[in-house]
């Protein structure tokens, strides 16, 4: 029987940056169920920060040298690949001089949240999903990390919802107590309208802080997951509101037999696995 398909789509997983609760929930996630039954494809954005030589960066020729135009302006793609040994799994990184080359995570040289977070959570995102194209490759489930991912399934709902790679596919959103301070750019929606994204019903119309943006992946998703015992009431509130079919926060012990069972019913209630 062909493996189902399973793209992670995360702002961090262990080796590749400092530990987090995130980025190991989504190395041992990925493992696991890949080490069950499951093909899988991991997508992160290449951060300056994260050690090219020590993990073994290369670049994707093949994969790389598409534009792509957020905001009106063009911004080169270029993909790189490494590896997770003891696991057996490929990484691919989505990287671009100017969102990406600064010794960086999500702060400028000043310390303070950087001014272009939200065009590169964009251009993060989009890039996976043309990237995806690119390998040919067809996830069953979307499954997004943290709130760099929250535009993921905006973008699949809307902009790829036509798709052939994206189609069929079930998007799950993970929420983490790792949020960030401040706003993104008052210019966000805008930028989302330059896709052709209606912007009218967004979550985002009342603030781009940093629930509302985890507010947004909730509200595209298809399913959800709760990645922390320390969610603010505000979003759980809003996750409970919205009535899709959510995973509860899984200790380590559960974690990976918690998601493949998860991910086994939204399968089969899709028709890809039978009952």
């Amino acid at each position: 029987m062909e493996k189902s398909r399973i793209l992670f789509v995360t702002q961090e997983i262990t080796p590749f940056l400092s530990e987090s609760n995130l980025a190991e929930t989504v190395r041992k996630i990925s493992q696991g169920v890949h080490e069950k039954d499951k093909e899988i494809r991991i997508f992160m954005p290449r951060f300056g920060v994260v050690n090219e030589r020590r993990h073994q960066l290369h670049e994707v020729i093949r994969l790389s040298g598409m534009n792509l135009i957020v905001d009106d302006t063009d911004h080169p793609l270029i993909i790189k690949v490494a590896s997770i040994p003891q696991a057996r799994i490929q990484v691919y990184f989505i990287d671009n001089e100017e969102f990406f080359k600064r010794k960086r995570v999500f702060d400028d040289e000043n310390g303070k949240f950087a001014k272009d977070n939200d065009e590169r959570a964009i251009f993060f995102c989009r890039g996976v999903a043309e990237t995806v194209k690119k390998l040919g490759w067809s996830p069953d489930i979307v499954h997004c990390h943290g709130w760099m991912a929250a535009f993921m399934p905006l973008y699949l709902k809307n902009m790829y919802n036509d798709d052939p790679h994206f189609v069929n596919a079930k998007t799950m959103f993970s929420v983490y107590g790792n949020g960030f301070e401040g706003n993104l750019s008052n210019t966000i929606l805008e930028k989302i309208a330059f896709d052709g994204i209606p912007t009218e019903d967004l979550v985002l119309k009342n603030s781009a802080d940093s629930d509302n943006v985890n507010m947004l992946g909730v509200q595209f998703a298809d399913t959800i997951g709760i990645g922390d015992q320390a969610i603010n009431s505000q979003l759980l509130s809003y996750i409970e509101s919205s009535g899709k079919p959510t995973l509860e926060y899984q200790d380590e012990e559960n974690l990976v037999e918690a998601h493949q069972e998860f991910y086994d019913k939204v399968l089969s209630e899709n028709g890809v696995l039978a009952e």
